[in-house]
């Protein structure tokens, strides 16, 4: 996207909230989207009819049509790997071919679940899932956001190198009726392997007979998994073009689709699924992805916000933030752009944030008062997920509605230490109740809110070479010792004795 774009829509005169409110009384209708048992609230953001007609010719300039049917049809969307992004078509809605593929791998892994549902590994309680990244944080919050009262088995995921979070996962696991998921795209991920062979000799010292033949591979290159010493008939292949931050709908699954079963993981798709179908068929002023994205790209590129907060006000969706974290900053933290040439304007935001109601007694001193400003996004259910008196949803629900009314309206104070400069944004994302099916769309709309950015900044997300510098350093130390380095890298691992 030509930088003058941007300076075009940093002309338009800035209007604050409150003006924007008493001006437009349609604002409301006009910016929320009811789609797949969520409302998308947009009205708190300072996007009105002036910036979204700017957004649509910045769109149509940047042939986002274009680039959101190539997603769907299985075209090039990477070019630096020279690969489509197929990761829609795992839930039905891609290039039919690919379409006909993901059905095939999803049939396989179906049938290995009720194989192990019928004993075919003996007596299964305890599912242990290791991975890292996307082939972690994905299946960890659909874990935890859906299977706290209904896991048909008791799931555990890991992903930390440090083998503390290995331990603290089997501590109260029988390694007799435990198997293994083994979750790396390429399968030869160090962390991840490392910790499945620890998971094995944890099961060997305990006595396990053959505890190889109790590990499950889920990967993109089934041949590594068999030179790894997985039997064929326990590999669940997946599509090379899914990429890992998008790969719960495929093989990566499985922690999900055996711990809450096949019903809520059909339920888990098609959720995605529709949020698909919304994303490619709506008009962009009424599309939840593009503004939610138009409303990114004002703030990190106009307004210079350099991080962008989401508040998950449900203690069953703590862990999103964490999942956009990867989702987000992976995908569109890059300075070139998609052929190559120096980015020049900002790319993604930092994505951080936390839980309501902890954080309004650790962070909301900032975002009220704060010399930064800060995008915020709010995701509430109106269905509470316990049995406990009304009085908690309800005060949740309260909390919730009140933080956005008070950054958009601010108070005013001859007390500099009680002034509330206010016409500070946010957004609102209201479901109806945390199932498989709403967080699946939820999951699917901040993917295709993550690609529209990428489009309209000119970049690819779909690649990440920014991780591997780290991990090439890491075996150089490993292999060649403390020799060759910066100085205090050098005294560290002196100092730390490797």
């Amino acid at each position: 996207m030509p930088q003058n774009i941007w300076n075009d829509i940093a002309a338009i005169p800035a209007r604050n909230l409150a003006q924007n409110f008493a001006e437009d009384t349609g604002r409301v209708e006009k910016l929320t989207v009811r789609q797949s048992n969520i409302l998308f609230d947009f009205s708190k953001t300072h996007l009105d009819d002036a910036l979204m007609a700017a957004f649509e010719a910045a769109s149509a300039k940047a042939n986002l049509s274009e680039a959101r049917e190539k997603l769907f049809s299985g075209s090039i969307v990477n070019p630096t790997e020279g690969r489509a992004a197929e990761h829609t078509a795992e839930r039905g809605n891609g290039a039919a071919p690919q379409v006909e593929m993901a059905k095939a791998l999803q049939a396989r892994m179906r049938g290995l679940i009720e194989a192990i549902d019928a004993g075919a590994m003996g007596d299964v309680k305890h599912v242990l899932h290791i991975g890292i990244g996307g082939s972690a944080l994905g299946p960890k919050l659909l874990i935890d956001a859906l299977g706290r009262e209904d896991s048909r088995y008791d799931v555990k995921i890991v992903s930390n190198v440090d083998a503390a979070a290995l331990a603290e996962a089997v501590k109260y696991m029988d390694p007799h009726k435990t198997i293994v998921a083994v979750a790396s795209k390429t399968f030869t991920t160090t962390e991840t392997l490392m910790n499945a062979a620890s998971a094995i000799e944890w099961m060997k010292g305990a006595g396990v007979e053959d505890a190889e033949g109790r590990v499950i591979a889920l990967t993109a290159s089934p041949d590594k998994a068999i030179e790894w010493g997985v039997d064929e008939s326990r590999i669940l292949p997946f599509n090379e073009a899914v990429g890992g931050r998008y790969s719960l709908w495929c093989s990566i699954g499985f922690p999900v689709a055996i711990g809450l079963g096949w019903a809520a993981y059909e339920e888990l798709l098609e959720g995605a699924a529709a949020m698909d179908r919304h994303f490619r068929t709506s008009e962009f002023a009424v599309n939840a992805p593009v503004l939610a994205a138009w409303a990114d790209l004002y703030y990190a590129q106009v307004k210079q916000c350099q991080t962008r907060a989401v508040f998950a006000y449900d203690e069953r969706l703590r862990l999103l933030p964490d999942y956009l974290q990867q989702l987000e900053m992976e995908s569109n933290g890059k300075s070139v752009t998609a052929s190559g040439e120096p980015l020049p304007y900002n790319s993604a935001p930092v994505t951080w944030g936390g839980v309501g109601t902890d954080a309004q007694h650790a962070v909301f001193q900032l975002l009220h008062q704060g010399t930064h400003i800060i995008p915020v996004e709010f995701i509430v259910s109106k269905t509470p997920g316990h049995d406990f008196d009304p009085a908690h949803h309800e005060t949740l629900l309260i909390n919730c509605f009140a933080q956005g009314a008070a950054l958009m309206t601010g108070r005013k104070s001859d007390d500099g230490a009680r002034n509330y400069a206010g016409d500070r944004p946010s957004s609102t994302l209201l479901v109806d109740d945390v199932t498989p099916s709403v967080v699946g769309a939820l999951i699917a709309f901040y993917e295709h809110r993550t690609y529209v950015n990428a489009v309209l900044l000119g970049i690819n997300p779909f690649d990440q070479y920014g991780v591997e510098l780290g991990k090439e350093i890491a075996k150089a130390i490993a292999q060649v010792g403390p020799s060759g380095f910066d100085p205090s890298t050098m005294a560290l691992i002196a100092e730390a004795e490797l």
